[in-house]
Order: structure tokens, then sequence, then C-alpha cells
């Protein structure tokens, strides 16, 4: 029977693991972020249809105000290039009356639409050019793609639902509609202005809540998009924090490091206590830079036994003290005074150094 052999590597490439986020932050950078263009659209609609809800008649006023005055007063002007400049800006000033505040609401829906999905972001990113987006293998394969299905399918929704709630209402008013050949130019006008509103602000309800189930999709089509394989994570885990081979051999270096300039310092002590095997502290008495002996070197095994080899060679005294030497070793760090609980075995030791030291001169 013919064995198969499988290349574990190939499952190590399966994107199967939630985004970090480092992955997420250069994402966003990227300008990739789960976002609805339909929640942009029905937020500015709905904006400008409530604020046409409320402003409407003050600008049909100004409007027909632009026009009654044009029609009685302008038209009697005499041509002169004066004139012609008075009748263009007056009527550029009342245009901008009407058009800047629903640019202006147009604007603020829209900021909000944007911060309420993917807060403040401003990237140029997606603006730059790439050939891979003119790919026309990829645009083939995004027509016949499952988002492809999806934003078809999300068109035939969000014409189905615009479209009832425009029927609804217009059905709703069809005895007025009816009855509009019995009213004035004026009143004709008013009420179609006043229908039109309200279908498009059912119609921007209604595409609200379209754009509430498409941003939920988009939010999970972009977790898919962003998912990592685990080769990806330990990559990732290596950029930012380090081979751990690379780390160790830094810490290695640095400890050697430490060790020598450690090593330095023996030959100034005093002193140094061993266990007489396992344990060497290497004490210093300055009384001005500290109030106390301080340890200057310290270490177990091979370092205790480098630490002896210094201070013979440089004829430093050496004193056997186990328990004092395990007591220092566990109880201070290099460059600390002692504790004061050693201060009078330290003490000792010291008056016996400092007297061989007197016979020896």
């Amino acid at each position: 029977m013919k064995q198969l052999r499988l290349n574990l590597q190939y499952f190590n490439q399966e994107k199967t693991e939630k985004a970090t986020p480092k992955k997420r932050q250069d994402s966003r950078k990227k300008g990739q972020v789960a976002k609805s263009q339909d929640v942009n659209t029905s937020i500015l609609l709905f904006c400008v249809f409530v604020f046409l809800l409320i402003y409407g008649s003050y600008m049909g006023e100004t409007l027909t105000g632009v026009y009654t005055h044009s029609f009685t007063e302008f038209i009697h002007w005499e041509v002169t290039p004066a004139n012609v400049q008075q009748v263009f800006f007056q009527s550029t000033v009342e245009g901008v009356k009407v058009v800047l505040p629903v640019m202006v609401i147009a604007i603020i829906g829209a900021l909000i639409a944007n911060y309420l999905q993917i807060g403040f972001l401003f990237t140029g990113e997606p603006l730059k050019f790439d050939l891979k987006k003119i790919d026309p293998l990829k645009g083939i394969k995004r027509i016949f793609s499952a988002r492809a299905l999806v934003e078809f399918l999300k068109s035939l929704l969000k014409i189905s639902s615009v479209g009832s709630v425009c029927f609804t209402i217009i059905w709703l008013n069809k005895d007025e509609l009816m009855m509009l050949s019995q009213k004035s130019i004026g009143e004709a006008i008013s009420f179609f202005g006043q229908l039109t509103i309200i279908i498009g602000v059912g119609a921007a309800i209604m595409l609200m809540i379209v754009a509430v189930i498409d941003y939920l999709y988009q939010r999970y089509d972009h977790e898919k998009n962003i998912k990592m394989s685990k080769h990806d994570v330990k990559d990732e885990s290596k950029n930012i924090e380090g081979d751990p081979l690379i780390k160790s051999r830094i810490k290695e270096r640095q400890r050697q490091m430490a060790q020598q300039r450690m090593m330095s310092e023996v030959p100034t002590a005093d002193v140094v206590i061993t266990n007489p095997t396992h344990y060497s502290i290497a004490l210093k008495y300055d009384e001005n830079k500290a109030d106390a002996p301080f340890v200057v070197a310290m270490g177990v095994d091979y370092v205790a036994l480098k630490i002896r080899e210094v201070a013979k060679a440089n004829d430093v005294v050496r004193v056997e003290n186990r328990k004092l030497a395990r007591g220092l070793y566990y109880g201070t760090e290099i460059g600390n005074t002692i504790p004061e609980d050693f201060f009078q075995q330290v003490a000792e030791v010291l008056a016996y150094v400092y007297k061989l030291e007197k016979r020896a001169k």
C-alpha cells in the first residue's frame, strides 16, 4: 500500500488565527477597516431630509423671493455692466443662503457616519497607484466572487425596501393626490414638497436598517480578511520581540559584560567573604561614598571561584564565614549597602582585616 506524505507546512499557512493588535493597527494605517458605504449614505440622506423638513418652508420662501424680485424689479433695470453685476451678486447671495446650509448638514452627516464606523482616520494609502488594482484577472475574480453576490443581494434588498416605502407613503396620500386638480399651484407645489421630504426620510430610515446589516457583514468580512496564519503570528512576534536565539545571545553578552565590570571592582574591595566554595561576596567600605560597607561583587559556584582568584591575584583578604556569606548573598544586591542585621558581623570582619593590614605594614 502506497503511503502519502503530508507537508505540515501547508497547514501552518492556513489563516486560522485572529488578527493581533499590531496587525489591526497596520491594516488601519493602510485604510483597511470595516466600513459600510450604506451607513454614510443613509445618515447623510436622513440629515438632509430632516433639515429640509424643518427649514424647507424658509428655503422655499427665499427662492420664491428671488424669482419674484427678478421678474418684478430686475426685469425693468437697464442692462449695464454695473446692474448685471449687482443682479448676479444678489442672486448669488440668496442662492448661497439656500444651498450652503444643506451642504454643511451633508458634510456633518458624512463626518458623523464615518466617525461612528471607524473613528478618526486619515490616510492616503488607498489613493496610491497600484497595478494590482487594474489586474484584469483579479477583476474577473471579483465579479464572480462571494462578495459580488452579497453586493447584488444587498442592492436587491435596498431597491425593494426603498421602493416599498415610497409606494406605501404615496398610497397613504393617494386621496390628496387625486384632489390636486382642485388646488392652487402653490398648494400643489407645497404638497409635493412635503411628500418628497417624507418619502426621503422614510427611505433614509429604511436604508439605515439595511446599512446596519451591511455593516455587520463588513465587520465579519474584514475580520476574515485580516486573519493570520500561525506562521504569521510567529513572524510578527519575532519582529516585535526579536528572535529568541538572538535575544538569548544578547542577554548572554550582557551578562558577560556585567560580570567583567563586576570583576574589575574586586581588586578595590577591602575583603572577600567566602562560603568557602559556593559563595563569594566582595565588600568595600568608603565613608565618602556610603555610610556602611557596600557590595562590589558577588556570585556563586564558578563566579565565586573567579572572584576568589581575582582577589588572590590582587592581595585582597579572603575571610571564610559560611553563614555571613549566604546571608549577604540573599540579603543584598551589587552596589547596595549591607543590611543593618549584618553590621556587627561585617564590622568584626573589617576590624580583623584592618588589623592584618596594619601588621603587614
